[in-house]
């Protein structure tokens, strides 16, 4: 049988995370999943992710996202290649909206005035759009598209070349009071500590969160532009529109000549973890062509490619409240287990920061992470 310290199950961004920092510390750490970079299953598939300095979902998500700038920029000297191209970040919205006023009040609570502007101004900044001209919109500076499927291949490099990674399912977990045996079709493996990354997969080793997490399937279009030159990185930023509440969408530059990658933010419809066929219909992806049409005619035009994804969010809470769709970063109660979850989304971003904090976890028995991660937020675990 073999044997570890601590045992990493899925390796999409944030459990890759967590192995590259446990083995930078010299923990002997094993990573199993199925997946390998390029899969097209797991929350982490795809080549782009963005990444946002000042985040409306949470103020304190800024310190979270400045360190894990610093993970990705020493991860991609290590590695030689670059994995952020920086890009300006554009929330939009009608006058009042919320995302705007988060992601200017994030800024703030971070010693920082970032300028309201109007939806006119952003038509004459970025020829390619046609805001309404009293929106309400703010340009973050700071921000970046994260190559994903680069970064997982980064994350995983030491751990592959080190033999550290078994590109094998987890089928069952044992535990007992001092280890806990992972079974795959081939072995059993006994670790000390295991870090469960299981993406939507999660309810599976863990019966106990499906009250408290939801997978929904998420559809994905790359449109041919109607203005091209409009859309090219350096003319065209990051953009995040908020029509109203359950209706958002978010895109990318055409930066890999592929078109503009655009998306709905809004969940879709709740689905099993292994929901990923078929591919995003037209009527999945009618909403953000419309929206692309009305308010960023520069972008407009056909679906040339079409992707699913799953997000895994968690439920509202209950003990601490907060709105849901925060992440979970915690040790399981009374195991050997630490549990990454409720990533999907917005969590791509902060992976570094994420994987340091899981890491410590399992190997530093003081360590906490901060309160608003913890499973104690829900009353099923306070």
């Amino acid at each position: 049988m073999r044997s570890c310290d601590v045992a990493v199950i899925g390796l999409g961004l944030m459990g890759a995370a967590a192995l590259e920092a446990l083995l930078r510390r010299g923990v002997d750490a094993v990573g199993f999943d199925p997946l390998g970079p390029g899969a097209d299953r797991g929350s982490s598939h795809g080549s782009c992710r963005i990444f946002r300095r000042f985040n409306f979902e949470n103020p304190h998500y800024t310190a979270l996202s400045d360190e894990a700038l610093r993970g990705w920029t020493q991860l991609a000297q290590d590695g030689g290649r670059g994995l952020l191209i920086p890009c300006p970040v554009l929330e939009a919205g009608p006058k009042g909206c919320d995302i705007v006023r988060n992601s200017r009040q994030a800024a703030f609570h971070n010693g920082l005035e970032v300028p309201l502007l109007t939806g006119a101004e952003v038509n004459a900044r970025f020829p390619a759009f046609r805001l309404p001209d009293d929106w309400d919109a703010v340009v973050q500076d700071g921000g970046a598209i994260l190559l994903a499927q680069a970064a997982l291949e980064a994350l995983r490099a030491k751990a592959g070349a080190a033999g550290r990674i078994t590109p094998s399912a987890v089928v069952a977990l044992e535990r007992h009071a001092d280890h806990v045996l992972l079974r795959t079709a081939d072995e059993t493996v006994r670790a000390n500590k295991v870090i469960l990354a299981a993406g939507p997969w999660m309810s599976r080793f863990l019966p106990a969160l499906a009250p408290i997490l939801e997978v929904t399937r998420q559809t994905v279009g790359w449109f041919a532009p109607a203005r091209p030159e409009t859309v090219a990185l350096g003319a065209f930023p990051i953009f995040i529109l908020e029509r109203s509440a359950d209706d958002t969408v978010y895109g990318f530059p055409d930066f890999e000549g592929r078109g503009v990658k655009a998306a709905p933010h809004n969940h879709g419809p709740v689905v099993d973890a292994d929901a990923w066929e078929p591919p995003a219909s037209d009527a999945e992806l009618r909403q953000v062509g419309d929206t692309l049409a009305d308010l960023v005619p520069g972008a407009a035009g056909p679906v040339v490619e079409r992707d699913v994804c799953l997000y895994t969010n968690t439920r509202p809470a209950d003990r601490r409240p907060d709105a849901g769709e925060e992440f979970i970063v915690d040790r399981w109660p009374g195991s050997r287990l630490v549990v990454a979850s409720a990533c999907s989304g917005h969590g791509a971003k902060f992976a570094p920061a994420v994987g340091e904090r899981l890491a410590r976890l399992a190997v530093e028995a003081g360590y906490e992470a901060e309160p608003f991660f913890q499973l104690s937020r829900y009353a099923a675990f306070g």
